[in-house]
């Protein structure tokens, strides 16, 4: 039954990914509004932005990224749990 229920979580794995990259989108660029009074963060070949700058809205958008996707995955697999009685990891 494990495996069974593994691949049955395979589409709920694939969508919850993809509305936590939509979502952990729409978050970082709340946070870099707030916290550099910027509508966009800077990317790698702008150069009007320094190498830190750029570095730093690098490394909070995969941090923000990484949050997102596991808060998602995981209340993903409690709410499978709930409804088959089986936990998709493990």
């Amino acid at each position: 039954m494990p495996a069974l229920a593994k691949m049955a979580y395979r589409p709920v794995g694939l969508a919850s990914g993809l509305a936590a990259g939509a979502l952990s989108g729409l978050v970082f660029r709340q946070i870099w509004k707030r916290i550099a009074d910027e509508d966009d963060p800077p990317t790698a070949l702008q150069s009007e932005y320094s190498l830190k700058h750029i570095l730093l809205a690098s490394a909070l958008q995969g941090m923000v990224f990484a949050v997102v996707k596991t808060l998602v995955d995981r209340a993903g697999a409690v709410g499978f749990k709930r409804i088959t009685g089986t936990w998709p990891g493990d």
